[in-house]
């Protein structure tokens, strides 16, 4: 299991968190008798849901905090219980990726990926735009990357409050950053 640095001694209105999801090894697939195309644990370490339940996130979050978090579609359920286990409470679905290339799905084939948002306290304040637009159509490009138009979205959102990228592979302006590709 890869070990996490400690959070920073500061505290953030804005979390933004792209968990790395367990999948329990399994592996994406091209379908009956097709080739293994990847899956999480071929890119990076995944880390069980009870485990993250009980890293401290609160020790970083203001009284008045919100929490964006990615979940992919299996792991729905866990993202809620992940989000009330680190002290925040379900708000809404905030932005609907339609990557405009599908995955292979055990049911249908998987296009669209969630960020969810959740509030500790009140919304912080002061407000930026009260304009964004849920839905985002951003072609997918390396695996488990985000589109940029998200974290835009919620910069202009939240323009003036302190934010933290929790498993963050690089480092943007105006935003902390912590995961296992940070140095």
């Amino acid at each position: 299991m890869a070990s996490y640095a400690p959070f920073p001694n500061k505290k953030y209105s804005i979390i933004y968190a792209d968990p790395p999801w367990d999948y329990k090894g399994q592996l994406q697939h091209t379908g009956s008798g097709g080739k293994d195309s990847g899956g999480a644990v071929r890119h990076y370490p995944t880390v069980p849901v009870s485990e993250m339940k009980s890293w401290d996130v609160d020790s970083i979050s203001e009284e008045n905090c919100l929490l964006f978090m990615w979940s992919s579609s299996p792991h729905l359920d866990q993202a809620i219980q992940l989000g009330k286990a680190w002290g925040f409470q379900w708000a809404t679905v905030a932005f609907v990726w339609d990557k405009r290339r599908p995955n292979p799905g055990f049911y249908t084939m998987s296009q669209c990926e969630l960020c969810l948002v959740f509030r500790r306290g009140r919304i912080p304040q002061p407000r930026g735009a009260r304009n964004m637009r849920q839905l985002v159509q951003v072609k997918r490009t390396r695996h488990s990357e985000k589109p940029e138009v998200v974290r835009e979205r919620i910069e202009k959102m939240f323009p003036q409050q302190r934010k933290i990228e929790l498993f963050a592979r690089k480092r943007y302006q105006g935003w902390d950053a912590w995961g296992l590709e940070i140095h």
